[in-house]
């Protein structure tokens, strides 16, 4: 039976330096998922950590598994892989399904770039973390707001949706800015300051 996850994945912590250094480009998951979303948050420790792009699903039987999807998933070697399966799953039939999830990152959440706008994030980035983290701090316009941005509108398009004017986008705008100031200051993501080097 197909499984479907939507915007976010979760990681155990002790994967995620592989994952953010490129040493990890999959994760494995027992079952069939179908994503709905072709990028997602990947989150860790009950924090948001990166934005990543899915670049391909595949199925197989864990029978099938080979080297190649061990070292993707950041192991050394399919035995490996699969005694951590074992552990995660508790027992594994050679028989079961699994979906290989590959992944490429896009933005790391906890080095965010302060002098950019939005921290360098797009707008549906902070209301997909705001829906997450932030349902119950926001009042009914402002969700009303992070939905449709969620979803994948424009600033533009939600102006012109909400008020009949592409002009009128200072609200969106102060939203969108509440709910970054609120992700940060609840530590979920961070903007640090890059000095250079004389």
């Amino acid at each position: 039976m197909k499984k479907y996850f939507r915007r976010h994945i979760m990681l155990r912590k002790k994967y995620l330096d592989k994952l953010l250094t490129g040493e990890k480009t999959s994760t494995i998951r027992l079952g069939m998922y179908v994503p709905k979303y072709d990028e997602v948050i990947i989150h860790s420790g009950g924090k948001p950590i990166c934005i990543a792009k899915i670049t391909k699903v595949t199925y197989k039987k864990i029978k099938d598994l080979t080297d190649e999807d061990a070292v993707k998933d950041g192991f050394g070697n399919l035995k490996t892989l699969l005694n951590e399966l074992k552990k995660i799953y508790g027992g594994i039939r050679p028989e079961e399904m699994v979906t290989i999830i590959e992944l490429k990152v896009r933005k790391d959440l906890r080095n965010l770039t302060p002098n950019s706008i939005y921290l360098g994030l797009k707008p549906s980035d902070i209301a997909r973390l705001a829906l997450r983290y932030l349902r119950n701090e926001l009042n009914h316009e402002e969700l009303v707001i992070i939905n449709k941005l969620a979803a994948g509108s424009s600033i533009r398009k939600v102006a012109k949706e909400l008020t009949g004017s592409t002009l009128n986008r200072a609200f969106i705008r102060r939203t969108l800015r509440k709910a970054l100031k609120k992700l940060i200051s609840q530590g979920l993501i961070e903007a640090r300051n890059h000095t250079k080097e004389a």
